[in-house]
């Protein structure tokens, strides 16, 4: 899927990308066209995963997938291209849950999943069978394979992601988040398998929610661990003062953080080397600078697959960089 970028990339360099929603999904798609199979791992985040109707809903795993395989809604920025809702029709008809919508196309997955795990399959192993289905080569893995649940403390009480995100549309004001089992997990084999391979590793943080998105998966005991000693390069999620999709700059802002780039700075000091903003916050280079991480300057708002590709050239660029001059 290359579309111009020219490509000097070092064949020894093994990125592992950690993700979550929507606009890590669309850098997965800029690295996965730059990088082969070999040189790529993906780790998504699971705390957002639920039962629900007696499914097990794995949406930020769906969400890189479905934009690997090629079939997600680019309309709606999430569940899968030409959708059709009969099966969630019928279920309001009869007056059962329908405040989290599951196309018909979207639900074989779901069901296919349930009944893998419940068979006794991994994860891992299934979300690899199905984008294999999808023609999709990198490697997508879970966090982790133990159950973990991202919770928050609200006005409302404490809901669990989905119910914060999708049923109560993010209104309620957020006290504090926490993730529930996430003592007890451990990262998935795949991880500590990518790492040991051969070569230059770096690792990259997507453009997605800082506290609901990454710190889970920062989170898994061991798993940062086994990041240290290679360059971490984070992508902002925050332009111009805003999130470019979903409750970040809301959270943000209710957990008492600056609602910058300078802010997602603040909250990744200590673990990241180099933070990517948009030309928009240029401005912040100085302060971003003065916390120790290296400011990166590109455009970083993704509408087509070449500005994907041309924002994952960047990060690529970075991680080589600090790489060879060991600024990490």
């Amino acid at each position: 899927m290359n579309t111009g970028v020219v490509l000097n990339i070092d064949p020894l360099l093994r990125i592992t990308a950690l993700t979550g929603g929507v606009g890590g999904a669309k850098l997965i798609v800029g690295l996965a066209a730059l990088l082969p199979a070999e040189q790529l791992l993906v780790v998504a985040n699971t705390g957002d995963d639920f039962e629900h109707l007696g499914l097990r809903i794995c949406p930020d795993l769906d969400s890189v997938m479905y934009a690997l395989g090629g079939v997600a809604d680019q309309q709606r920025g999430w569940g899968r291209a030409d959708e059709s809702w009969q099966c969630m029709a019928s279920l309001s008809e009869f007056g059962a849950e329908d405040w989290f919508s599951l196309g018909d196309r979207d639900l074989a997955t779901h069901l296919i999943r349930t009944q893998a795990l419940k068979a006794g399959m991994s994860l891992t192993a299934l979300t690899q069978q199905l984008l294999a289905k999808l023609n999709v080569a990198h490697a997508v893995v879970p966090m982790s394979e133990a159950p973990v649940k991202t919770m928050l403390e609200t006005e409302r009480g404490e809901l669990g992601f989905q119910h914060y995100f999708v049923r109560e549309r993010c209104e309620p004001a957020v006290k504090r988040v926490h993730i529930e089992g996430i003592k007890d997990a451990e990262p998935a084999p795949a991880i500590e398998q990518f790492h040991r391979l051969p070569g230059r590793h770096a690792t990259v943080i997507c453009p997605s929610n800082p506290y609901l998105s990454v710190d889970p998966i920062l989170q898994v005991p061991g798993l940062h661990a086994s990041l240290a000693g290679a360059p971490i390069i984070a992508v902002s999620p925050i332009i111009g003062g805003s999130a470019v999709k979903g409750p970040a700059a809301k959270l943000m802002r209710e957990l008492g953080a600056d609602v910058s780039s300078v802010g997602i700075a603040q909250h990744y000091q200590g673990v990241i080397n180099a933070l990517v903003i948009d030309h928009q916050d240029a401005g912040q280079a100085n302060a971003i600078a003065a916390l120790g991480i290296e400011p990166v300057i590109c455009a970083t708002l993704m509408r087509s697959n070449e500005d994907k590709e041309q924002l994952a050239m960047t990060v690529i660029d970075t991680a080589e960089r600090l790489l060879d001059a060991r600024q990490y």
